[in-house]
């Protein structure tokens, strides 16, 4: 194989990106296993957590999931600073990477995050591995914001969807970058009208997690009716990652670029990490012909 220093732009997109394990997966087994990794959200967890050796464990889990195992890690609370406290998930990462330093790590990696105070696109290098990817995926509103070194982090993906020039700037010559909001589409999932919420399986399996539902579940015991704020700000965000990662790749383009066909799938669909994974491996054998000349022509 050709001997070129190949770095991943992982890119973010909630449950979508189960997808990352499946595309890393098909370029190991095609010998392009990557030098430098740099992730946005759930990017920078599969690209950490492959660093620090636990992508086998990772992907058990994801498989895993069910909606009652997603529930059972969402522990809302109004006064942490998001919906979401994030202490389940947090216990989680750390049984599997905790005290880890991202600088032991054996190559480079880098989760971006966001600066809160300046909205600056930070690339966190060192320190706790965790951590890092905590900030990283502390989407405003959900996750409570990150405090590191006195300084508040939030999801990264609001500067820099999938972050080539982070991998770039690391020392990458062939840089694949993995996008998972270009179609700018959601599912039917994430607008459809929701059932009642509760226990049953009515409705979008979602349904539970929506921000307006358990807020309006706490506060006055039964679920609004009609359009929710989630399927509002699920959309605007899309939107926005969307718009945001197109003019990010503009200015700063992958060498390859990977984006799987997922927009069939909701953004909280934690459940359908065997399909996602299978969609990931599927994107990233259609690409290796072009990853194969473009290393050739490079080394």
């Amino acid at each position: 194989m050709a001997n070129v220093s190949i770095g991943l732009a992982l890119g973010g997109g909630v449950a979508r990106g189960w997808c990352h394990i499946g595309v890393m997966r098909t370029l190991i087994q095609a010998g392009f296993e990557p030098d430098i990794i740099a992730g946005t959200s759930i990017g920078a967890v599969v690209g950490g957590l492959y660093l620090a050796g636990k992508l086998d464990d990772l992907e058990i889990w994801a498989r895993s999931l069910n909606r009652a195992k997603v529930r059972a890690l969402m522990d809302v609370s109004l006064r942490s600073g998001g919906l979401i406290a994030g202490a389940r998930l947090k216990a989680l990462l750390d049984q599997y990477a905790g005290g880890i330093l991202i600088e032991h790590l054996t190559r480079n990696f880098a989760a971006v995050a966001t600066e809160l105070s300046t909205g600056h696109e930070i690339w966190l290098r060192d320190g706790e591995l965790t951590q890092a990817l905590r900030a990283s995926y502390a989407l405003p509103g959900v996750f409570p914001a990150v405090n590191i070194d006195g300084r508040y982090y939030v999801d990264g993906a609001l500067t820099d969807p999938v972050p080539t020039a982070a991998a770039r700037a690391m020392g990458a010559r062939l840089v694949i970058g993995v996008g998972l909001h270009v179609d700018g589409q959601l599912a039917d999932d994430d607008l459809s009208e929701p059932g009642p919420f509760g226990d049953s399986e009515e409705g979008a399996w979602s349904d539970w997690i929506r921000p307006d539902r358990i807020v309006s579940r706490l506060i006055f015991g039964k679920p609004k009716v009609g359009p929710g704020i989630s399927a509002t700000m699920t959309g605007a965000l899309n939107i926005m990652l969307d718009r945001l990662t197109r003019m990010r790749l503009a200015a700063d383009p992958a060498d390859v670029m990977i984006e799987p066909d997922v927009s069939h799938i909701g953004l909280l669909e934690f459940d359908r990490a065997d399909e996602l994974i299978a969609l990931g491996g599927q994107a990233a054998e259609r690409a290796l012909p072009m990853i194969e000349r473009l290393a050739l022509a490079l080394d």
